[in-house]
């Protein structure tokens, strides 16, 4: 009888404390009381294309897997999420509106790469500005922002290195707003992963632009189709920005959400960018596949 009873208490035990955890289908990984926290990270290997990549649980910034996540590599226009960073951190603020009304300079006109050919004699609200950055990479708009808020582009690369000094993104180096080749402009995919984060998570209204596949502006006449094809093309995608030049090669600032858990999967160096793409949906397809987040009630 006495046996009987000593059993009973041990599995009384075993089913309280198995009911008062958040648990994930790794059993090394366990989030507890409802806060995320974390006792090791997975050490499977992807065999992955590209020269670096990271996949991070966006709640809790935790790493799920990396490889050569702290190289310093060229992040082309993925850069722009410090750049819409700082945007939505005036909007927020109270510092701008979305209806505001931007003026374009010569040096903003004078911009390669992407753009949507602004000209100097119009000016776009914050709003289309938004939209023309997030789904068109647009380098016109990004700079227009940028003297917009700080005056001068100097004063715009200055804030972003003292908000990637701040985040603790120890690996980059920003020389200008905009993503373009620059000698000393590096970052790495952790530190991508961290601004990513500190973007979604402060400021999830950035969704509102980043997860549109195809617009327009001008009254119709500036068709905008995204440059990030998992917005379209994976389930649950909410952005978030893609860059390539023919030295940084093709990176990607990936995230997605499904039953609350939210990931994000950084690619830089991919080879081309059907591997990008792929290797940023492999990221996130081990995640999705591997974790999830559950929540049970508390004792009172």
């Amino acid at each position: 009888m006495r046996k009987i009873i000593s059993i009973l208490l041990l599995l009384f035990v075993f089913i309280f404390c198995f009911c008062n955890i958040i648990y994930a289908l790794n059993d090394n990984y366990v989030w507890n009381g409802g806060d995320v926290s974390v006792s090791t990270t997975p050490s499977t290997d992807l065999n992955l294309e590209s020269g670096s990549a990271i996949l991070i649980e966006q709640n809790s910034g935790q790493i799920l897997y990396e490889h050569n996540s702290h190289e310093q590599l060229r992040p082309a226009s993925v850069t722009k999420v410090m750049t819409l960073l700082l945007i939505m951190e005036a909007l927020d603020s109270g510092k701008i509106a979305l209806t505001d009304k931007i003026p374009c300079s010569e040096v903003a006109s004078s911009m390669g790469g992407s753009q949507i050919w602004l000209d100097v004699r119009e000016e776009l609200t914050v709003d289309e500005m938004l939209k023309a950055i997030c789904v068109a990479s647009a380098n016109d708009c990004t700079v227009a922002m940028a003297e917009y808020l700080e005056g001068s582009l100097d004063s715009f690369v200055a804030k972003m290195n003292s908000k990637a000094h701040e985040l603790g993104m120890n690996d980059t180096c920003f020389k200008n707003c905009h993503g373009l080749d620059e000698d000393g402009h590096v970052t790495s995919s952790y530190d991508i992963a961290l601004m990513s984060r500190e973007l979604l998570s402060k400021h999830p209204s950035i969704t509102n632009y980043t997860t549109i596949w195809m617009d327009s502006l001008r009254d119709g006449k500036s068709q905008l189709v995204n440059t990030n094809k998992l917005v379209r093309n994976y389930k649950g995608c909410t952005g978030l920005k893609t860059g390539s030049t023919s030295l940084a090669l093709y990176n990607l600032s990936a995230s997605a959400t499904r039953d609350d858990l939210s990931l994000i999967a950084v690619i830089m160096k991919a080879p081309t960018p059907a591997v990008r793409f792929a290797e940023a949906s492999k990221l996130l397809d081990y995640g999705f596949s591997n974790y999830t987040y559950k929540q049970f009630a508390k004792q009172r």
